[in-house]
């Protein structure tokens, strides 16, 4: 089995802890709990790049390894780092548990070292209609954010 975490942090006090597992070539299971969110749907994406040095916005797009347009986490044409939205509770937390097959932890489109992105507003899930629904969902600022480490 193979384990990864995302601490994330923000200059707006949203804060949490994002744990990542896959056992074998499996899907991975994403959990977290995140507070300090409006309540409310929230995009979150995992994001190409592990960069931090201007914010959340050095951690490039959303992570696409095989060049589709952005969908909702059971379209066949979606970025692999489309994994929807989290639903905030009216305390500005969420606990959340996510399966996905498109971002596994070895290989060479293995999100270790990458970003997960937590957005200020909903994800259309590229449905929206809007000009940014295709690319980001439009989903919004970029509220918080953590890079993706191995863990013991």
């Amino acid at each position: 089995m193979v384990k990864a975490v995302a601490v994330l942090s923000s200059s707006e006090g949203v804060s949490g802890t994002v744990f990542f597992t896959q056992e074998g070539d499996g899907p991975t299971t994403v959990t977290g709990n995140l507070s300090g969110l409006k309540p409310g749907f929230h995009g979150f994406h995992v994001h190409a790049l592990g960069d931090t040095t201007n914010g959340c916005m050095s951690t490039g797009p959303h992570f696409n390894p095989v060049g589709k347009e952005h969908g909702a986490p059971d379209d066949e044409n979606r970025h692999a780092g489309d994994l929807g939205n989290v639903t905030v509770g009216d305390d500005g937390c969420v606990s959340f548990s996510i399966i996905d097959k498109q971002i596994p932890l070895t290989g060479p489109h293995s999100i270790i070292g990458r970003a997960v992105v937590v957005h200020a507003d909903p994800d259309d899930l590229g449905k929206g209609g809007h000009e940014l629904s295709k690319t980001t969902g439009n989903a919004g600022g970029r509220v918080a954010c953590g890079i993706i480490g191995l863990q013991g």
